[in-house]
């Protein structure tokens, strides 16, 4: 049988960025209740003492360990700074989770050329960065277990989402060759597409999206961090590479995977065209 996520943890030492919200703060508490060490990582400081306050509650012993950093992981000098002053048992992370992410929707010709920069430094030099900084502990040890978070939009990328769509499609490009890089040394590495999810995030970015991209977004539902977060564990625990929390993220996978992106196309063509023209409508 496969061992369960609770005994698998124990003890851990596990690594978050973007650890005090959202998934990160959910896969947080999770740990924490398993007895797994944590170490959560955001740029925000006063939602980090919020986060290191929430944490500190579920502790189910004082021999668990709650550290929190504020680290921008984007900044590599400043990431490996920030990790040099932990203990000497933080030296080797068993478990690195790259949560920290930012999404900006809009038309590619509204967004301005920072916005691009934004996401690919966020969330893919962030992961980059983060697991580098890890790495040579793992490797030391032969084993290890790396999480990137990526999204939907890493398979399957939507209108308004070019800037982000494209950061998450190179996490995935970047978790599958490391994936086979590493597992001869005793690494695991797991992939996630989360689908919406009800976070801090998903409020800011639903400021900027388009109303072709409400539509598209809408035919899916929003689940919680904690059901994300609960499958993500389970997936992580049991060595599974591509983790799919929530069903209809697992039926639209599949489906894809079948029938192929031509046909995922030609739907969502139909979808744009009947957004375009229900706002041109009621400009009307």
């Amino acid at each position: 049988m496969p061992q369960q996520p609770e005994n698998f943890y124990q003890n851990k030492r596990a690594l978050i960025t973007g650890g005090s919200s959202g998934i990160g703060l959910a896969l947080a508490g999770l740990l924490i209740r398993s007895g797994a060490n944590v170490c959560i990582l955001a740029r925000n400081v006063e939602n980090l003492k919020k986060a290191q306050n929430h944490l500190e509650k579920l502790r189910p012993s004082p021999e668990v360990e709650i550290i929190s950093l504020s680290v921008d992981v984007a900044d590599s000098l400043n990431l490996n700074q920030a990790l040099s002053a932990l203990p000497s048992q933080w030296k080797k992370v068993d478990i690195l989770i790259n949560s920290a992410g930012v999404a900006h929707p809009g038309e590619f010709w509204q967004l301005e050329e920072k916005i691009f920069h934004q996401m690919m430094q966020i969330n893919y030099f962030g992961t980059v960065n983060a697991i580098r900084a890890v790495l040579p502990g793992m490797l030391a040890e032969k084993n290890g277990i790396i999480v990137n978070i990526s999204s939907v939009v890493g398979y399957l990328n939507i209108y308004g989402y070019t800037a982000y769509g494209a950061s998450k499609h190179a996490v995935t490009g970047l978790s599958d060759a490391l994936r086979m890089e590493l597992k001869p040394h005793g690494i695991q590495v797991s992939l996630v597409y989360p689908p919406d999810t009800d976070t801090p995030q998903l409020a800011y970015e639903n400021q900027y999206k388009p109303e072709v991209t409400r539509v598209l977004a809408s035919s899916g539902g929003i689940v919680q961090p904690e059901q994300v977060a609960r499958e993500i564990l389970n997936g992580v625990a049991r060595g599974k590479y591509l983790i799919l929390p929530g069903f209809e993220n697992k039926l639209i996978y599949l489906a894809v995977r079948l029938l192929g992106k031509g046909l995922a196309y030609a739907l969502m063509d139909r979808m744009v065209a009947s957004a375009l023209q229900r706002k041109t409508l009621i400009k009307e």
